[in-house]
Parts: structure tokens; sequence; C-alpha cells
């Protein structure tokens, strides 16, 4: 590979990692957003004293890159071992948000309805709708690109010590346990 391709992917990766590095170390901004049956969470106040996990996203293409994380998320953090061997487990909030805003925000009551009828009843309780502002999160959150879900661990007094976005990955998976196992 030449050296000014090596170069240019190097700088674009540290660049990328700056961005992300950003977020780290602040307080997650205040969001209420609703469950399918319209129970109020408020973010990060209800998820204090534990680990959180949030996914947010807030377009269709994000959307549908928010949905490969559900299995994963599941089996990794929610569900409970079960038969003669009891594992490890986590005990940790995990949310995924998609947010509804501007023309959107309408669309809110729809998009629950389908959850309900679309998502597995044991994910139910993990996904909240956000309906509101949009520019806020993006400026404190440092989220530009539409077409891609942002995760954000949280430490359980609510500040962000760990962040990642797009498509759910293995190696993503293993940096968000390993942050939540330290």
């Amino acid at each position: 590979m030449n050296k000014t391709v090596l170069l240019a992917c190097l700088y674009c990766f540290i660049f990328w990692e700056e961005g992300r590095s950003q977020v780290i170390g602040k307080t997650f901004p205040e969001m209420t957003a609703e469950t399918v049956e319209d129970k109020k969470v408020n973010l990060p106040l209800d998820t204090k004293g534990k680990y959180t996990l949030l996914g947010l996203a807030y377009s269709k293409k994000s959307e549908d890159e928010l949905n490969t994380w559900f299995n994963p998320v599941y089996s990794t953090f929610i569900e409970k071992p079960t038969g003669m061997i009891q594992g490890f487990t986590y005990d940790v909030n995990v949310y995924f948000v998609p947010m509804f805003t501007g023309v959107n925000a309408a669309a809110t009551g729809t998009a629950k309805r389908k959850a309900i009828k679309n998502v597995d009843a044991r994910l139910l309780p993990y996904i909240l709708f956000y309906k509101g502002e949009l520019r806020k999160y993006k400026d404190e959150l440092d989220f530009e690109r539409r077409d891609i879900p942002y995760f954000f661990v949280l430490d359980p007094d609510g500040k962000i010590v760990f962040a990642t976005d797009g498509a759910y990955n293995r190696a993503k998976m293993e940096s968000i346990e390993a942050v939540i196992d330290n």
C-alpha cells in the first residue's frame, strides 16, 4: 500500500476517534422518551445507579442499522441464562431510542403501533421513542451523520464513558463489554 494512502487512512481513523472521544466524560443530555405503552423515561435520570447502554437513531436508514443490534444486545445484556449452567449476567440498563423530530414527529404513534406488531415482545420494554428537537443532541453528542445509529455507554452517574456508531459488529460489542466489565 502506498504511504500516502496509508497516512490518509490513519488520519481518517484518528479524526473519527477524536470525534467520538469528544463526548467521553460529558453527562448525557436530558431526554424524555416513551415506551410503547406511553410510560415516560427520563434519561439519564431514571438510569442512574448502574451502567446504561443507549442506541439512538434519527432516520429510517439509521433505524435499520440500529435493529442489527437488537438480538446481540438482548442476548448479551438482557437475557438471563437458563438451564444447568447459570453464567455471568450483566446488570445494565439498555434502551434503543428511535428519534422522531421535525415533520417526522407526527409518525411517533404509528412507529409505536408498528413496533408492537413487528418487534419481538421481549424487546419492547427496551425500546423508547423520542419526539422533539434534534439540534441539542446533535450538538452535544456529536452525531451529524443521519444514516447511522449512535451508541453510548453511561456510567452509573450518567456520564458517557464510551461511544461508537454504525451497524453491529462483534468488535464494537466487545469494546462495550470491556467498558462495562471494568
